[in-house]
């Protein structure tokens, strides 16, 4: 049975935002009462679709979905140029810091997005809980 993506949700400050609750159409994440509580998720509700991730202002949501020893991770880009499916890009974690070559998988925007882009990668399945983003591209 092949795994789905879900969301991780790295939110690091208790802000009044709540664009990732109202952007899933599943219910899966709740912000609730104050508005200020940092998002929670509900994993069986979560179907990886990504709506969340491209709703975040903070950029502070991916999707990542791990098979045997690879991974998938999805990330907001909102930089040009936008890499190519095939490319090989340097990952980074959430300090920018480079973490190796990963292969582009994936490139594309989700219907509600306001220009927000998902890059998803291929990576080490020990690299899921590191790899946040590329480095921008120079094209």
């Amino acid at each position: 049975m092949e795994r789905r993506p879900v969301a991780v949700i790295e939110c690091p400050e208790e802000i009044p935002c709540n664009p990732c609750e109202t952007a899933c159409p599943h219910g899966a994440i709740r912000v609730g009462k104050p508005i200020t509580r940092r998002p929670e998720l509900d994993l069986a509700k979560c179907t990886g679709c990504g709506l969340c991730v491209a709703a975040c202002p903070g950029l502070a949501i991916f999707l990542v979905k791990e098979e045997g020893d690879t991974a998938e991770v999805t990330f907001p880009y909102e930089f040009l140029s936008l890499p190519r499916v095939g490319d090989v890009v340097t990952a980074v974690n959430r300090d920018g810091e480079p973490l190796g070559a990963a292969p582009v998988v994936a490139v594309r925007q989700v219907r509600t997005s306001d220009g927000t882009w998902l890059i998803t990668l291929a990576v080490p399945r020990s690299l899921a809980d590191e790899v946040r983003g590329m480095r921008r591209l120079n094209r």
